[in-house]
């Protein structure tokens, strides 16, 4: 089987790992499977060895990350800059080429803006778990499909999608943010949810990102108990399916 590719972007080593460990665990894969690429640390061509061809890979998988497509410009770091440059290349020849491709939370930032989409602080939602509902279009989704109509999923997100690219397909929403999956063309998705998250996985990041600004000003301890009181266990089911579909 060829492998799949993760991409992630986040500093802080336990986030980071902790991100990977349940992307391995959600999906089946062990580390040979799923190679990781921290885009923060270096860029993509550099830590490849060469440029990325969607082909060489049965699927590339994008985790989420503290940076913001819609941060003023003169707020981003150099490395902000590169990374979103870099995704912005590598989203293009997804595209073009309509090769597996999973964005999570962050994904919705790089695919959302292509096509005319727009990507602002509208629908932001805070840290926890949200009611989403597939639309039609995702009951009928063979990836979005395996997911009950209607389940909670845990998000965090400083922005979200405003208007769709041209051309993709709203496979989900949730009363405060109207779309939390995307699909443009057959293979190239995007959700807002995390799929890789589980209660513990939130609650570990939750105290990592504790002044990230995802909580309001001590609201940290309030956030922690919602997401140990929440029933989250659907959302794991996509990243199986996603391998299920295109390992080769």
């Amino acid at each position: 089987m060829r492998p799949f590719l993760f991409l992630g972007t986040r500093a802080e080593d336990d986030a980071a790992d902790g991100e990977y460990d349940a992307l391995l665990r959600c999906a089946g894969l062990d580390e040979r499977d799923l190679r990781r690429v921290r885009l923060e640390r270096a860029p993509l061509d550099e830590a490849l060895g060469g440029p990325v061809d969607p082909a060489d890979w049965s699927g590339i998988v994008l985790g989420g990350s503290p940076f913001n497509l819609s941060d003023p410009a003169e707020a981003k770091t150099a490395t902000q800059h590169r990374v979103e440059a870099e995704l912005r290349s590598l989203a293009l020849r997804v595209i073009g080429a309509d090769s597996p491709f999973l964005g999570a939370c962050y994904g919705i930032g790089t695919l959302g803006s292509l096509r005319g989409g727009l990507v602002d602080r509208t629908y932001g939602e805070g840290v926890g778990a949200v009611d989403v509902r597939l639309s039609e279009a995702g009951v009928a989704d063979p990836l979005l499909g395996v997911l009950p109509q209607r389940f909670d999923a845990f998000v965090g997100h400083k922005e979200a999608v405003t208007r769709l690219p041209e051309g993709a397909v709203r496979l989900a929403g949730s009363a405060t943010c109207p779309v939390q999956a995307f699909r443009i063309g057959r293979h190239v998705y995007a959700t807002q949810f995390h799929p890789e998250l589980d209660v513990e996985g939130l609650v570990h990041r939750l105290t990592i990102y504790r002044d990230h600004g995802y909580t309001a000003p001590g609201g940290l301890d309030d956030a922690l108990a919602a997401a140990r009181a929440a029933k989250v266990s659907e959302p794991p089911r996509l990243l199986a399916r996603f391998v299920e579909l295109y390992a080769r």
